[in-house]
C-alpha cells in the first residue's frame, strides 16, 4: 500500500454497526482496530471491529476527509449499499468530486 495515498475505509463492528475512519497506512490502521490497542478508536473500542468491508484511496487528506465525512453522515442502508456496489458511491456525486476515489480491492 502507497504511503503517499490516502484511505477512506469502512469497518463492520461486531454489533454490525459501521465505522468510517482515514489513514495513510490501511494496515497499521487494521492493525489497531482490530487488536484493539491504545491508538484504536474510541468507537471501535467499544464496538469492536471485526471486519474490513470497503476502503478507497485518494490522493490527499482533503479528499480522503470529505469522503469520510459524507458516508459517516448517511444512513445506515446507504453505507450498506455503497459497501454492496462502489456505483452507489454516486449518491454523493452532487456533495463530492468522486473520480478522485479509487475503490481498492481487499
Amino acid at each position: 500500500m502507497d504511503e503517499d495515498k490516502y484511505y477512506t475505509y469502512i469497518l463492520r463492528c461486531t454489533d454490525n454497526s459501521l465505522y468510517t475512519g482515514i489513514t495513510t497506512n490501511l494496515r497499521r490502521r487494521m492493525d489497531e482496530h482490530f487488536s484493539q490497542n491504545e491508538k484504536c478508536a474510541k468507537y471501535t473500542k467499544r464496538h469492536k471491529a471485526k471486519k474490513l468491508e470497503a476502503a478507497w484511496t485518494s490522493s490527499n487528506r482533503k479528499f480522503a476527509s470529505k469522503l469520510e465525512y459524507q458516508i459517516k453522515h448517511l444512513p445506515k442502508q446507504a453505507k450498506e449499499n455503497i459497501i454492496k456496489d462502489n456505483e452507489n458511491l454516486q449518491i454523493l456525486n452532487e456533495k463530492i468530486e468522486i473520480d478522485e476515489y479509487l475503490r481498492i480491492e481487499l
